[in-house]
């Protein structure tokens, strides 16, 4: 049995496919011109530039959020080191007063003063 070529054979090398390559091409009955081209781009310029400016103002918020709470926990930590000192003063002068070396002391009996 011999094979023969017949008119409506066509070789994939005579086609330029390839494989996995779609041999469809759809094409949409539907015809911008120009004009409504310009206008979709400059409408989806629009809506990533609003999508931009949300984001970008969402992290502002947070940053003066941040900004209040980092201001509150510096005068916190103000206050904790006023109360610290004021507490380490008290408790020195109560641990001075009940001291032994404290209730030896006697007053004296005659104070001079050196003169020039």
């Amino acid at each position: 049995m011999s094979y023969q070529r017949n008119q409506n054979f066509s070789s994939r090398r005579q086609q330029n496919w390839s494989r996995n390559q779609n041999t469809v091409a759809y094409v949409s009955a539907i015809k911008l011109g120009p004009v409504t081209h310009t206008v979709l781009i400059a409408l989806m310029i629009t809506i990533l530039g609003l999508i931009y400016l949300t984001q970008a103002t969402r992290a502002t918020s947070y940053d003066y959020a941040t900004q209040k709470i980092d201001s509150q926990i510096a005068e916190l930590n103000t206050q904790k080191s006023d109360l610290e000192i004021e507490n380490n003063k008290l408790n020195s002068l109560e641990a001075a007063k009940n001291s032994t070396v404290a209730t030896t002391m006697t007053a004296p009996a005659t104070t001079t003063y050196v003169q020039q």
